[in-house]
């Protein structure tokens, strides 16, 4: 008897993680589900399985050799959130096989996250905190030596996707002029958003507080180091938001740790950071542990998602909610698989 059957291979994450228990029932309801959640799926039972699995939820690696022995796959659903370079992306194309990540899932909690903390690098907030448990506060005019007002301040945008046009949307009663840089997009994109397209150069010179939003390619790994941050203005803020790779991270220490600019950071190059890392006692820098998505909702938003554009991909009509992977840009992309949900 012929079967559709649904791997489930989404490791680090797992359908308690993702799913409410609604959305698992409605994944359910779309056939038979083989889950494998306490290790990565092995190799015998994804071949095993192959030839009847309809939909993959995962990062299975599936290169063409195992497309051809999956005759009724219909998509493979990134729930990390990565295109990672595991699958023959061109293959799928061909072959009328969707490859989806519900990425933007993460992308409203982040922007919050990134707007609180250039706040905070802004007014000194949790550096005055700190200040006044050690009782050398400074009250008023002088305790404000070193902050800025974020509401009206010139920004800048290191990539522009889902991340970046949300943080967007989310400054505009800040009423600050935003320039933009990210090579990926037409112009056009960037102005209707109210945004000015910008060369590197001029993002970094021209801001008082740059965000980095960029994912990470084969063509952009560390292209942002010491004489890119020697660009940037006295004082300003640098806040980074999408992967580590895209900068030198030592370099960046250093332009902290010399006073030329502030910096926040989400993402580190290795994770989790170990205990003796420099990176904990340098000065001027705002830690966060890779957690600023890592929020309920939104773990519960990528099982919503993938789920409901499988039913539509099940009913023959195309995803709406996620990302589909092009194979030309997944190609050049480079993000270190998520090893902690």
């Amino acid at each position: 008897m012929s079967r559709n059957i649904i791997l489930v291979d989404p490791l680090p994450r797992t359908l308690d993680l993702i799913m409410e228990p609604a959305v698992r029932a409605r994944l359910e309801a779309l056939g038979e589900v083989i889950v494998c959640e306490d290790r990565p799926m092995s190799a015998e039972e994804v071949e095993r399985h192959l030839p009847e699995t309809v939909l993959i939820f995962g990062q299975t690696d599936m290169p063409k050799e195992r497309l051809d022995r999956a005759p009724k796959l219909k998509a493979i659903i990134n729930v990390e959130s990565n295109f990672l370079p595991n699958i023959d992306y061109q293959a799928c194309v061909e072959r009328g096989i969707w490859v989806i990540a519900p990425a933007s899932a993460f992308a409203s909690p982040v922007a919050e996250a990134a707007l609180a903390m250039a706040l905070d690098l802004a007014r000194g907030i949790t550096a005055a905190d700190r200040d006044f448990r050690l009782g050398v506060e400074r009250y008023g005019l002088e305790g404000n030596a070193d902050t800025f007002r974020f509401a009206g301040a010139p920004i800048g945008l290191i990539g522009f996707g889902d991340l970046g046009q949300e943080f967007r949307d989310l400054i505009r009663p800040f009423k600050n002029k935003v320039r933009v840089f990210d090579p990926w997009l037409p112009a056009e994109i960037v102005e209707r958003q109210d945004c000015q397209p910008s060369t590197l150069e001029e993002v970094l010179r021209e801001s008082q507080v740059v965000f980095v939003f960029a994912s990470v390619t084969s063509e952009n790994q560390g292209f942002i180091g010491r004489d890119e941050f020697a660009m940037m203005r006295q004082g300003a803020a640098f806040l980074l938001m999408s992967r580590a790779a895209v900068v030198d991270f030592p370099a960046m220490i250093e332009a902290a740790r010399s006073g030329h600019i502030k910096v926040a950071t989400d993402v580190f190059p290795e994770e989790p950071v170990a205990a003796d890392d420099p990176v904990r006692k340098a000065p001027g820098i705002l830690l966060s542990a890779h957690r600023t998505g890592g929020t309920r909702d939104a773990f519960y938003a990528l099982g919503s998602m993938a789920v409901a554009d499988a039913e539509l991909i099940l009913k023959g009509l195309p995803p709406r909610l996620c990302r589909r992977a092009d194979p030309a840009t997944a190609a050049m992309l480079r993000s270190k698989p998520v090893t902690v949900s």
